[in-house]
């Protein structure tokens, strides 16, 4: 009878203790997301919300997670550093979420982090390639998109071998995304032994272009990657072709595609973009079927690379907290996390491992015409 009375009290105590996870109730799982959905980058914080949202709209509609439905928090930085880490704060200690999902940005993430190694919270599908998200590897931290190093290296190859050029300079955000961005255009060009031929750089959340623009044009550049958001690589461009400067333009996929494509009409045509997701209206994958069907169903008509990454992430989240178990933690997650050895979501397969903290490496190249980005497999 005595070991009868210990076991049950065991078993309490065990139930008891899984329930009393941060963010984990009998019925619900609260996660927490911060992002621009205000400002010149807004378009890229909705997209990624609006697509993180659909995929869990869905599975709630479907029962949830072992019972429990999936609750978000969702708050707006405006792409600001200094927001993005008080919504962080305000998200773990004030709404005690479970996890941190689908932040935008390399400085906001910057702001983020030492809050999430605080904390010891998950922060998973960040809307960034920055490296110091990745190495060195970082037990709370999970990547699902492909680098910056990958973009710039897939942009710079193709420039090179393709077209032969070798006076490629860049344009950035003075912040750590341009930073970021640059770093992975210097590493590509000095393993050919080249520079970056010229530098030019904007403020963040301006649209201040025209001095990085005569910093750019004055070494007269083959071309020129773009390292930044949506409407000031609009503004950069247009303004180059008001001033008669055509070099080949490039951008990588942060700048927001369906957005840059609205800002440049015409002047886009010819424009090179990066990707880190299949496109969403050539590819034949089944996730691009399911994504726009859920989409549709969620009230998003047309829905492109922004929302196609944020429903990406939620279906690897909702995969690892299902593997997680009736009684759910932030160990078991991250072991789950851990655990997807290519795993296959709708044809795409995603790798983690201790060490490994980029599910994705896959880039590709596309090339704006008639106001898409269509995929390419040479700039020839």
């Amino acid at each position: 009878m005595k070991g009868l009375h210990c076991t049950i009290v065991f078993l309490w105590l065990f139930s008891t203790t899984a329930a009393a996870e941060i963010g984990v109730s009998e019925n619900t799982i609260t996660l927490g997301m911060s992002n621009a959905l205000s400002g010149p980058a807004s378009g890229l914080g909705s997209g990624v919300k609006a697509g993180t949202l659909a995929y869990f709209e869905k599975i709630n509609q479907q029962g949830g997670i072992h019972g429990r439905k999936i609750n978000v928090v969702s708050l707006d930085d405006g792409y600001e550093p200094d927001r993005a880490a008080k919504n962080a704060k305000r998200l773990i200690y004030t709404d005690k979420v479970f996890a941190l999902v689908s932040f935008v940005g390399t400085p906001t993430s910057k702001a983020v982090v030492p809050e999430v190694n605080r904390a010891k919270i998950p922060y998973v599908g960040a809307f960034t390639g920055a490296e110091f998200l990745r190495n060195p590897a970082n037990k709370n931290i999970f990547n699902i998109r492909a680098s910056y190093f990958n973009e710039t290296k897939k942009l710079v190859d193709h420039f090179i071998n393709d077209l032969g050029y070798k006076k490629i300079a860049v344009f950035i955000q003075d912040d750590g995304y341009g930073a970021a961005g640059k770093a992975g255009v210097q590493r590509a060009l000095r393993q050919r032994g080249l520079k970056i031929h010229a530098e030019g750089k904007y403020k963040r959340n301006t649209l201040d272009v025209e001095k990085g623009l005569n910093n750019i044009m004055a070494k007269k550049p083959d071309a020129v990657i773009m390292v930044g958001a949506y409407k000031a690589c609009g503004a950069f461009i247009k303004m180059s072709h008001d001033k008669g400067f055509y070099p080949k333009f490039a951008n990588i996929s942060f700048v927001g595609t369906k957005k840059l494509i609205a800002e440049l009409g015409s002047a886009g045509d010819g424009s090179y973009i990066s990707q880190v997701m299949p496109n969403p209206d050539q590819s034949k994958l089944k996730i691009i079927s399911d994504f726009k069907a859920d989409m549709n169903n969620y009230g998003v008509d047309s829905p492109y690379y922004t929302q196609l990454e944020g429903y990406l992430n939620a279906m690897v989240i909702v995969d690892a907290l299902d593997q997680s178990g009736q009684h759910l933690t932030r160990e078991r997650f991250i072991s789950a996390m851990e655990g997807m050895k290519n795993k296959d979501f709708g044809g795409l397969k995603i790798n983690f491992g201790k060490s490994d903290r980029q599910g994705l490496d896959d880039v590709y190249l596309t090339k704006i015409e008639n106001g898409k980005a269509l995929p390419i497999q040479t700039m020839k």
